[in-house]
């Protein structure tokens, strides 16, 4: 009983939905200008500053993947 009247609701408000005049939003039409850019070159030298990053240990993330060891390389306590 359950399940019918969901489907029923469902239904009902699909129809409904549809049954409602869409508003079309009237077309508004916009005058464009063309406007020519002219590109001007600069002869005046400007220099780049290049980042560059500093970090506390040189190679700190090389090194230790590096320093990997492996569990038989540890020795045995007899």
């Amino acid at each position: 009983m359950k399940a019918i009247i969901t489907l029923l609701f469902i239904i009902t408000v699909g129809i409904t939905a549809q049954a409602q005049e869409a508003k079309v939003a009237p077309v508004l039409k916009m005058e464009t200008t063309e406007v020519k850019a002219t590109v001007v070159k600069k002869e005046a030298v400007q220099q780049e500053t290049k980042v560059a990053r500093l970090y506390k240990f040189k190679n700190s993330k090389i090194k230790k993947a590096l320093s990997f060891s492996t569990k038989r390389g540890k020795s045995k306590i007899a």
